[in-house]
C-alpha cells in the first residue's frame, strides 16, 4: 500500500514477515505517515495511556466475568469496531466544526482520508476474524482446521494492532496532534456511559461495579489530560486551534538506535599499514642497519669494543693455577 509517493509500511514487510503476525500489524497499522512523537516524555504518556486501555478491555473484564472467553471478545471487539465506525468520524467532524475559523478542511484532506482508511481496514479485519471462526463449524475437518489456523492468525494479527491504534489512533496525529488523547478519552466514556444508565454492574455491588466501570475512563482521561496539556505548554499545540494556525514544530527524531559513528582514521595512518606512516622505525632497533643502539659483536671478545678496555691475560682454560 502507498500514500501519495511515501509507502504505507515503509518497505519493511517481507514473505518471512507473514510469520510474525505482530510484526505485520506493526507495518499496517502504524504506518509512515504517522508523525513520531515529539519528546520522549508524550511518548511515555501515551504508553502509559495504551496500557490503561488495554488493562480496561481486558483485566477488567475478566476479572468482572470470571474467566477469559475468547468468543466473547471476539464479540464485543465486533461491538467496538462497530461503535468506532461511527464515533471515530463523528468527533472529527465535531471538531472540523471547531476549526471552522482558523482554517479549511480541504488543508486536511489527505491525513483524513489515510485515517478513515486505515479505521476501515482495521474494521475488516475485525469483522474477518470473527467470520473465520464462525464458518469453521460449517466445513468438515481439514476446512475447519485451516480456517482455524487462519482464525488465530488474524486474532493475533488484530490485537496487536488494536495495540498500535490505541496508542495512534487511527493515525489522527497527523492531522491533529491533540487527536488521539481526545479520541481515547470519548471512547472509553462512550464504552462505560451504557453501564451506568442501565445499571448493569456484571454482578458486583454498588460501590464496585461503579469502581470497575469508572476505573477505566477516569484513568485514561486524566493521562489524556497530562498528554494534551504538555503538548500545550511544550509545543504551543491547542486542541481547539485549526492545525494550519498552530506554529511551526521541531521535527521529531524516530525512535531508532543511536547513529553508528565510524572509527576515526590514525593522521599519520594506520600503525601497520605499509607505507601508511608508523609512528615507530620500519625496522626493528635490532635490525641491520637499522641504527643499533650499541656496536656490532660481542663486547667481551677481541675487537668486539670492550667499554671497560682490553681484556687482561688469563691463563689457558686447561692449565691449573697452581701447577701439578
Amino acid at each position: 500500500m502507498t500514500t501519495g509517493h511515501r509507502s504505507w509500511t515503509g518497505g519493511t514487510l517481507t514473505a518471512r514477515s507473514f510469520l510474525k503476525p505482530h510484526q505485520v500489524a506493526r507495518a499496517v497499522f502504524h504506518p509512515t505517515w504517522i508523525p513520531h512523537a515529539l519528546d520522549p516524555s508524550v511518548e511515555q504518556l501515551k504508553r502509559i495511556r495504551v496500557i490503561a486501555g488495554a488493562v480496561a478491555a481486558l483485566g477488567v473484564y475478566t476479572y468482572v466475568e470470571g474467566g477469559f472467553a475468547f468468543e466473547e471478545v471476539l464479540d464485543n471487539a465486533a461491538t467496538a469496531s462497530a461503535v468506532l465506525f461511527f464515533l471515530t468520524p463523528l468527533t472529527i467532524g465535531v471538531m472540523l466544526y471547531v476549526w471552522r475559523r482558523g482554517g479549511t478542511v480541504r488543508q486536511l484532506k489527505v491525513p483524513l482520508l489515510n485515517s478513515l482508511k486505515l479505521l476501515l481496514f482495521f474494521i475488516g479485519s475485525v469483522f474477518t476474524t470473527v467470520m473465520l471462526f464462525r464458518l469453521g463449524d460449517a466445513f468438515g475437518f481439514v476446512a475447519q482446521l485451516l480456517l482455524t489456523l487462519a482464525g488465530f492468525w488474524m486474532a493475533l494479527f488484530v490485537m496487536a494492532g488494536a495495540v498500535r491504534l490505541t496508542g495512534n489512533f487511527f493515525g489522527t496525529a497527523a492531522v491533529h496532534r491533540a487527536l488521539p488523547p481526545l479520541l481515547a478519552t470519548v471512547t472509553t466514556w462512550l464504552m462505560a456511559v451504557p453501564d451506568l444508565v442501565t445499571g448493569d454492574l456484571h454482578g458486583l455491588s454498588l460501590t464496585m461495579g461503579v469502581l470497575f466501570i469508572l476505573g477505566a475512563p477516569v484513568t485514561v482521561t486524566a493521562i489524556a489530560f497530562l498528554e494534551t496539556r504538555r503538548l500545550k505548554q511544550r509545543y504551543g499545540i491547542r486542541l481547539t486551534a485549526h492545525p494550519a494556525t498552530l506554529p511551526p514544530l521541531p521535527t521529531p527524531m524516530p525512535p531508532t538506535a543511536p547513529p553508528h559513528v565510524p572509527r576515526q582514521g590514525d593522521p599519520r595512518g594506520h600503525p601497520y599499514a605499509p607505507g601508511a606512516g608508523r609512528p615507530y622505525p620500519q625496522a626493528g632497533p635490532y635490525a641491520p642497519g637499522a641504527g643499533q643502539p650499541y656496536p656490532q659483536g660481542n663486547p667481551y671478545t677481541a675487537g668486539g669494543g670492550n667499554p671497560y678496555g682490553p681484556t687482561p691475560p688469563y691463563p689457558p682454560p686447561h692449565h691449573h693455577p697452581y701447577g701439578g
